[in-house]
């Protein structure tokens, strides 16, 4: 059996090890073992906790042999990304600049998963300060899709999406500012959640753009980022943007049930100039929603034609205040491609800003809109597929078209928002997975895992997996 553990989810894995079939000395050592087989290939961990993980799942086993079992995540090796602050660790945020730097505490949400018994296995990589979306990194090297190793993963939370799709991490966090969790969920073929803003705690999470950071899970399954947002969410006086909201039991509001489900549906933004395979899929995907008793509603969002320059005035201006002090410094530390963006977001005006925090505020009141006809809103997560590793450009439809450009068009208007978004996989293009996007009102997670785990049941995967997850 051992040879399938790091095939399983959480969701599979917890009834194992609550009730003593497997261990979580077992289950760790497999996963290192697997991280260690993949990573030649993937380059996907930063650093790789060896004795800290075999001493925590040590702890595990005794607490659950014990009958002192703490839930879905107690024992589950799992790495995080490396923006996330570790007691004592080091935290590069996969940068030059930070190499170095241990923090002296831990993250809210790292302290959370502590508390609920989840084995620390390391740090996983990401595009540089988070700022990018293929996580081709020019200190660490470039990850690899498990899928394609020629393609990039997404980012920038790539490294959680890669490892999650390897087996190289049971479940993962990653950070999400303009699509860093759902784009290399979609591009990995994995379940990832930008929550509500304010539902999770960002404080220890070192921040590309204040007022657009979340934090959420990134897993197998959408039964297992229901649980995992179920340890991390929450309100945290330390984080001025947490919102003090009841808590929810995500996990007991999945039925799969969407009868009399209203989808919304917007041609003019979120349909419009999407690869033509991409566009067939996520319409398949509706359409298994419908067959299941759903109905499908057109929307009109006005605002959405502003979007994309409301979030780049946003997050370069915002971004580029943090890192002010390293560019004027030592410009030459950053990577070529952050260090343009960095430039880039001295030429904002305050007027630009302020007129980019205006859409927000328009945009916000047309997605309420639109929320009053439909209770949810879906779209193709990525209007193109991963490209090659090293491109700057990317088909579609025949065209090649700025990668950076057109991968954020879709995700960027829920971090504008604040609004849930997430992606769960609708099928493959060639080889590589898709992934459709659920939006929905502030703190409408259950819903929108709900309508995910309805849509996860038609199996849109068809058991694929990555040839790295199939080992002699």
């Amino acid at each position: 059996m051992s040879k399938n553990l790091i095939d399983l989810a959480v969701e599979e894995l917890a009834p194992l090890l609550e009730n003593k079939s497997i261990s979580p000395v077992e289950l760790t050592k497999e996963v290192i073992e697997h991280a260690d087989h993949t990573e030649p290939q993937i380059n996907a961990y930063m650093d790789i906790y060896r004795e800290d993980a075999e001493k925590s799942a040590k702890e595990a086993e005794k607490e659950i042999l014990n009958g002192k079992y703490r839930g879905m995540y107690h024992g589950i090796p799992m790495a995080l990304k490396d923006n996330l602050y570790f007691k004592d660790k080091v935290t590069t945020m996969s940068s030059k600049i930070h190499k170095d730097f241990v923090s002296n505490y831990d993250a809210t949400v790292v302290a959370k998963l502590r508390e609920a018994g989840a084995v620390f296995t390391g740090k996983l990589s990401m595009h540089e300060y988070a700022w990018g979306i293929t996580n081709n990194n020019p200190h660490y090297g470039a990850v690899r899709n498990p899928w394609d190793l020629d393609k990039i993963p997404g980012g920038s939370s790539g490294g959680s999406g890669a490892a999650v799709a390897a087996g190289s991490s049971v479940a993962s966090l990653g950070t999400d500012t303009a699509g860093s969790i759902r784009i290399p969920a979609s591009a990995c073929g994995i379940v990832g959640l930008k929550p509500t803003h304010g539902l999770v705690s960002k404080y220890g999470c070192y921040p590309l753009a204040w007022s657009l950071d979340h934090i959420g899970p990134m897993t197998k399954t959408v039964k297992d980022a229901a649980g995992l947002l179920e340890v991390i969410a929450g309100y945290d006086k330390n984080d001025p943007t947490s919102a003090n909201v009841p808590k929810e039991n995500y996990l007991s509001k999945i039925t799969g049930d969407v009868k009399d489900l209203v989808i919304g549906v917007n041609e003019d933004f979120f349909f419009n100039e999407v690869d033509s395979d991409i566009d067939k899929l996520v319409r398949a995907g509706i359409q298994s929603l419908v067959d299941q008793g759903a109905k499908v509603e057109t929307v009109k969002i006005p605002t959405l034609q502003y979007a994309e320059w409301a979030e780049l005035v946003t997050s370069l201006s915002e971004a580029s205040a943090i890192h002010d002090t390293d560019l004027k410094k030592r410009p030459e530390d950053f990577g070529d491609d952050i260090r343009m963006l960095f430039e880039l977001g001295q030429l904002p005006s305050a007027v630009d800003y302020l007129q980019a925090q205006q859409v927000r505020r328009q945009l916000k009141q047309d997605f309420q809109k639109a929320f009053e006809k439909v209770d949810v809103l879906i779209s193709p997560t990525l209007p193109v597929a991963p490209n090659t590793i090293g491109e700057d450009l990317v088909d579609l439809n025949g065209k090649q078209v700025d990668l950076i450009d057109n991968i954020i068009r879709f995700t960027g208007p829920a971090n504008l928002t604040g609004i849930p978004g997430l992606s769960v996989p609708c099928g493959f293009k060639g080889n590589l997975p898709i992934g459709l996007q659920i939006m929905g009102p502030a703190f409408s997670e259950a819903l929108l895992l709900n309508t995910g785990y309805a849509l996860e049941q038609t199996n849109p995967l068809q058991g694929k997996k990555p040839n790295l997850l199939i080992r002699a």
